[in-house]
């Protein structure tokens, strides 16, 4: 969901004209406190009219870095800068088309499919399907055939966070996901670090999701570069 969309193929053979994510640090409140916390985040997050942040992919050997907007109807732009720094990408609910920079709005211009393989994320996924809602979809769906179970609230980066994980059944994952660690804000209800791993336990990727803003002032321009 939260990940860079892949454009070396788009790179390549064209012209153009850090750190790890930091750890939890636990606190004392207990997780009791918070019943149904996946439903009440789905619930808040259906009520939010857009929101931007930045978005910090680690996968394999790769990093992803990605300056993150959506706004509803499933608006979505992307500023990349790590990797292929300076491309933007955009894409439309009206047109269910992709406008896509390669390097940046001052240059050429490609109109896309959002079912481009060559705008596909690493695990397969779309941009009209990358908001935090696409995630809490493929969650809910582990959680019915399988559990969430929540460890508590802790301390994240000067945050109060929520931490919670939601395994899949035997065998059973979802876009290749079978156990989705998340610490949710409890202020804002959104994921502030996200962990997904496969049915044999290894690790796909841990997103961190900073400088999260919620229902800013987004103008239409913003969404037509």
């Amino acid at each position: 969901m939260l990940t860079a969309m892949v454009l070396a193929a788009t790179l390549a053979g064209a012209a153009p004209p850090g750190s790890s994510p930091a750890a939890a640090e636990p606190a004392s409140q207990p997780a009791a406190t918070f019943p149904a916390p996946l439903a009440e985040a789905i619930a808040h997050y259906q009520s939010v009219g857009g929101y931007s942040v930045t978005i910090d992919s680690f996968y394999g050997a790769g990093e992803d870095v990605i300056h993150y907007f959506y706004k509803r109807p499933g608006w979505v732009r992307m500023e990349f800068v790590k990797p292929h720094a300076g491309a933007l990408l955009v894409y439309s609910p009206k047109t269910d088309r992709v406008r896509l920079w390669p390097f940046g709005p001052d240059h050429f211009e490609l109109s896309l499919s959002p079912r481009n393989p060559l705008i596909r994320s690493p695990r397969g996924q779309y941009v009209n399907h990358s908001d935090v809602g696409a995630l809490f979809e493929n969650t809910l769906l582990l959680q019915e055939k399988g559990r969430t179970d929540v460890l508590g609230a802790e301390l994240l980066n000067g945050h109060t966070v929520l931490h919670m994980v939601t395994t899949g059944g035997p065998g059973v994952a979802v876009d290749g996901v079978h156990r989705i660690e998340m610490w949710l804000d409890t202020a804002t209800w959104f994921p502030l670090k996200i962990v997904s791993s496969d049915t044999l336990g290894a690790m796909i990727e841990t997103v961190t999701m900073d400088g999260l803003q919620v229902d800013p002032p987004m103008p239409d321009a913003l969404f037509n570069p």
